[in-house]
């Protein structure tokens, strides 16, 4: 086989080596246009878990990596004057030179051809005459570009632009500090990359080698406006590294930085839809990209080198072993980079929290990517995450997420709520069994706040003909049966209403027999903001009049009536998904020309009409909370701005939590899917709007809860399928994590069962039969 690889990185040095160890009869031929001392950056960090895989495939660079590695377990916080540290986290890493000096020598050694200071020929003439080609040619690949057609990348720039330098003594620990300046805030993450030399003296080091004392990479990190009115847009190298050193004087202890030809940058995340094309693959930046703040460029590059060796030898041929490859590596990567996005905009966004206490800073800077949580953390270091969770006010072994939370005259007992679900069982609107069934088994299983579905305030404002309602007296009766089974035998659980008109969504099938499909017969007509249809083949809507506005208007304060007089709680608006009210917020679906349509105020004043009206009939002393999509996962919809726009305008009359959604808008959108994938919409919303919020969407765990929680990026935490999967979830979320205070009470009937059952012979003690490590 002939291998040709472009690019003397990381990974395409590494993936050179193993092809040719695993085999030496390849004949593999490796491009590098720079010399070798030519790298960007300065220290590498590598996890532990990459290190293993080394140490399986290719025991000799793994046994020239150890000799060379710089260890610490403990992330620094400084902000404000304050520093705090977090143990338990485990780094590695070696300057970038030194892992090429030994990737280089381990290439050489097994016959690598390496060509340095030498332009790779084009990739389709190397895949002509190559078994195949390797194109690790980096953030800016040529290779990438002159085949996006196949390769089909999306390039995304940030907004934060960064600067790669390095200070000649270690840091003690990964470091991240926090710069307020008059030009606005500034952050730094440094960690140390070398040890000193053995017979290194302080006295030596204006004279001595540059890592003669040891060395740490520093970078600099500030968003792009920042950047401009501090005037770094204007200075030149020397006058950035003195400039930043002086920022920095605290950290750096005093002393100078040093530049690598380095120069001011702005992230790229890098995505492509496919990684080969023939016999021509794609590895490291050149396929992916993640941010530097979860240390991963280099790391993902290595475990490429292994999985594409590894998947060469499984695999009877090249096509095969790429389309392997590209399986295998996709979603993990995938979930690398949602990681890396999460943790990117958590400092893009930095100013946001830095009125947050200290404690509580730290703990959010920590968890920033959502790969770090609330019970991980405790277990690297249960000192810092106690001092934490006592800042914020858990009492001893209360979790953060059992701890008490008020909303006007109403306090829920844990922060857990479940999230409204359509069960599309009743019949001509009213609820039945099934829904007393469905709730009430919900709010035995302890959680703070149960919701409804969308109860709709007409029979035309129904999303389908299995949609409960408030529009009848029978109705807020048949609810009543239902408030009264919680408040009496959940006594410590709130049900909530909430409200809602379906606009164009209306006149649909029930969601299992098509979702979003119109029905064959029996429908009715609909109304909305413009008369758009929600899907080609759907209904079109009628424009409503000003008469029609008041008339729906009237028909939500008829139902909030009957909810109030039902029993609820409280009361939720529901303003999101696409439905009417949702319909008037959003640009694509609000196309009107008069007084209720074109500018964000002037498509909000119909749903604050509504807001008002209902408000003023709710009772006083009971919550309202508006439910928003804060993003309409399309172009030219709600942006995040129009939803902190939004959220201001409800608090300002009267809501007192927003529910923070996203999409369902437009049948054209494109969510990003993920863990806790909406939770920074919430976060925004809670720090910029400075009212409660109510985080939902994929969040499953009750370790989420606690992280989200603790963090401070939302007061909620709402959870529908996995309330589908376990009526109880709250309940077994306490007894998983051994608390039995008042956020978690048992029914009566149900105590027996609150310790998790025996399951015979694998609950013995166990027979030693090793001895401990």
């Amino acid at each position: 086989m002939k291998v040709a690889v472009i690019g003397g990185g990381p990974g395409g040095l590494y993936a050179a080596a193993l092809l040719k160890r695993l085999d030496p009869t390849r004949e593999i031929t490796l491009w590098e246009r720079n010399a070798p001392d030519d790298t960007f950056g300065f220290g590498v960090v590598l996890s532990d878990e990459t290190l293993g895989g080394i140490e399986h495939a290719d025991p000799v660079v793994y046994q020239a990596l150890q000799r060379e590695f710089v260890r610490w377990d403990d992330i620094d916080i400084v902000h404000r004057g304050v520093r705090h540290r977090s143990g338990g986290h485990g780094f590695a890493a070696l300057g970038r030179r030194r892992l090429l000096r030994i990737l280089h020598e381990r290439c050489r050694s097994l016959g690598v051809d390496i060509r340095l200071c030498e332009q790779a020929p084009e990739a389709g003439l190397l895949a002509a005459t190559h078994d195949l080609v390797i194109a690790a040619d980096g953030v800016h690949s040529t290779t990438r570009a002159a085949r996006a057609g196949a390769f089909r990348p999306q390039v995304t720039e940030h907004r934060c632009r960064y600067i790669w330098l390095a200070a000649d003594f270690p840091f003690d620990a990964f470091r991240f500090e926090i710069a307020e300046t008059e030009h606005g805030v500034m952050q730094l993450h440094g960690y140390p990359y070398a040890h000193p030399s053995p017979d290194h003296h302080p006295s030596t080091r204006p004279c001595g080698p540059p890592h003669a004392s040891g060395a740490s990479t520093v970078i600099v990190e500030m968003r792009e406006e920042v950047w401009r009115a501090a005037g770094f847009d204007e200075l030149g190298t020397r006058e950035t590294i003195d400039r930043s050193a002086k920022i920095f004087a605290e950290a750096l202890r005093g002393r100078p930085l040093r530049s690598n030809d380095s120069a001011w940058t702005t992230f790229r995340t890098v995505v492509n839809a496919h990684w080969s094309d023939g016999n021509v693959v794609l590895l490291g930046d050149a396929a992916h990209t993640a941010h530097f703040s979860i240390g991963s460029g280099t790391k993902l590059a290595v475990e490429d080198a292994l999985a594409l060796a590894a998947c060469l030898e499984e695999q009877p041929d090249v096509h095969a072993a790429l389309a392997a490859y590209e399986e295998e590596r996709k979603p993990v990567v995938a979930s690398t980079q949602r990681a890396a996005r999460a943790s990117l905009e958590w400092f893009e966004n930095l100013d946001l929290y830095l009125g947050q206490p200290p404690r509580q800073f730290a703990f959010n800077l920590l968890t920033r990517s959502r790969r770090v949580t609330h019970d991980n953390l405790r277990l690297r270091d249960a000192h810092f995450t106690g001092a934490v969770e006592r800042a914020f006010g858990c009492p001893p072994g209360t979790p953060p997420m059992f701890t008490p939370f008020r909303l006007r005259g109403l306090t829920l007992r844990n922060r857990v709520v479940v999230s409204p679900t359509d069960l599309y069982r009743a019949a001509d609107g009213l609820p039945g069994d099934f829904h007393l069934v469905h709730l009430g088994a919900r709010a035995l299983g302890g959680a703070g706040l149960v919701m409804t579905e969308m109860v709709c305030v007409s029979p035309e404002g129904r999303i389908t003909p299995g949609c409960t309602g408030l529009w009848t007296g029978r109705q807020a009766e048949a609810w009543r049966r239902v408030t009264d089974f919680v408040h009496t035998n959940a006594p410590g659980t709130a049900i909530g209403v909430q409200l809602g008109h379906s606009g164009r969504k209306g006149s649909t099938k029930l969601m299992w027999e098509g979702m979003d499909e119109p029905l064959p017969e029996g429908n009715w007509p609909l109304v909305a903001a413009s008369p758009l249809p929600y899907k080609p083949d759907g209904q079109t809507p009628r424009e409503l009049t000003r008469a029609q506005l008041t008339d729906i208007r009237e028909q939500f304060i008829a139902s909030a009536v009957r909810a109030a007089r039902a029993g609820f709680d409280l009361l939720e608006l529901h303003c999101a998904h696409g439905y009417l009210l949702s319909g008037f917020l959003s640009p694509l679906t609000n196309r009107r020309t008069d007084a209720y349509g074109g500018s964000l105020d002037r498509r909000l004043r119909f749903p604050l009409e509504v807001f008002d009206a209902v408000r003023a009939v709710w009772p006083a002393e009971r919550p309202m909370t508006v439910r928003v999509s804060a993003t309409d996962w399309a172009e030219g919809g709600t942006t995040a701005e129009d939803a902190v726009a939004i959220a201001r305008a409800f608090a300002a009359h009267g809501a007192d939590a927003i529910d923070v959604s996203t999409g369902q808008v437009v049948a054209e959108e494109r969510p990003e899917f993920g863990r806790s994938y909406q939770t920074p919409f919430a976060d925004r919303i809670r720090h910029e709007a400075r009212v409660p919020v109510i985080a939902v969407g994929a969040i499953s765990s009750w370790d989420d809860v606690n992280s989200l929680i603790l963090a401070g990026r939302t007061d909620l935490c709402a959870l529908a399928r996995p309330h589908l999967y376990d009526p109880n979830w709250t309940l077994h979320a306490a007894a998983e994590q051994g608390y039995e205070g008042p956020g978690a009470v048992w029914p009566a009937p149900y105590r027996a069962g609150s310790r998790r059952p025996r399951t015979g012979r694998t609950d013995a003690p166990k027979p030693r039969l090793t001895l401990g490590r």
